[in-house]
């Protein structure tokens, strides 16, 4: 097992170099860029008669702002994924932060269905989500910062040796998730091929992730029993499965579920921070 998880930690050492280095984060913008330039330069020669659009999606006349945003996301989630070895309420956090630019996609998505700006009773309805989206990726991105800024990590283990393998642990399971995720995407791939409509996994990527937290729970027992650290890591466990039921939701009810998410996970910020100092001062 200790050679397992010393060759998944060089493994996840070299992606982790590649993914944040300079280098990937000019290779990422300038994917962005092509496929926004891509879209747009494809919905020209649909409107000029030289293409005929392969799916309903391409009717509108918006649809290049969604792509970008789309893979924006794909990148977020990569991050979301090196994050896990980290810290658990970090990781957390970032599937926030994630959630809170699914939102915004999520508006994007709205504006590219609109044909014509001019017409209310037609508009109506997509406006209203982009505002209703837009909000709520605000809120979750107000209370994700502010989360990040009152966060206080205290460590579950007794000495280097056992936070070593537990950091280690995590990569391995980090290069887990980012093999399911390569799965899911490649599923994806297929389904775009075979009917023509992109099928995006976000739900089914943080099912996955649902089991990695409950996962990381069951490690930590074996750091601590302590219940302060159990209840924390479960919270988090429960605020993933929040984040989950969210995607399953109609508009209005997945923002309230998705900024009820995160307001719990402040909660539980402020309030694991408030014991443990009244426990610290108390051994004093």
């Amino acid at each position: 097992m200790k050679y397992i998880l010393k060759i998944s930690g060089k493994l996840y050492d070299k992606i982790h170099t590649i993914w944040f280095s300079n280098w990937g984060e000019r290779w990422v913008s300038n994917i962005l860029i092509f496929s926004f330039i891509l879209g747009t330069l494809y919905y020209l020669a649909i409107i000029s008669g030289w293409l005929v659009p392969t799916n309903e999606f391409f009717n509108h006349p918006f649809f290049a702002i969604e792509i970008p945003f789309t893979l924006l996301l794909i990148f977020e989630l990569f991050s979301l994924i090196f994050s896990l070895p980290r810290s658990v309420a970090k990781s957390n956090s970032k599937q926030y932060e994630v959630l809170s630019l699914i939102f915004l996609r999520s508006s994007f998505k709205e504006f590219s269905h609109i044909d014509t700006l001019s017409d209310w009773s037609l508009n109506s309805e997509p406006v209203l989500n982009m505002f209703a989206y837009g909000v709520g990726g605000l809120l979750i991105f107000a209370l994700v910062n502010h989360t990040y800024k009152l966060q206080s990590h205290v460590r579950i283990t007794k000495n280097k040796s056992e936070q070593l393998s537990f950091i280690a642990t995590k990569k391995l399971l980090a290069l887990l998730l980012l093999a399911g995720f390569v799965i899911i995407g490649f599923n994806d791939l297929l389904y775009l091929f075979n009917t023509g409509t992109y099928h995006q996994s976000f739900e089914s990527f943080y099912t996955i992730l649902i089991f990695c937290d409950i996962l990381i729970v069951l490690i930590a027992l074996r750091y601590s029993t302590a219940y302060n650290v159990i209840f924390r890591y479960s919270a988090f466990a429960l605020a993933t499965i929040f984040i989950r039921i969210s995607f399953s939701l109609d508009t209005i009810e997945s923002i309230a579920v998705g900024t009820a998410g995160a307001v719990f996970v402040l909660l539980l910020t402020v309030t694991y921070n408030y014991f443990n100092r009244i426990e610290g001062i108390s051994k004093n």
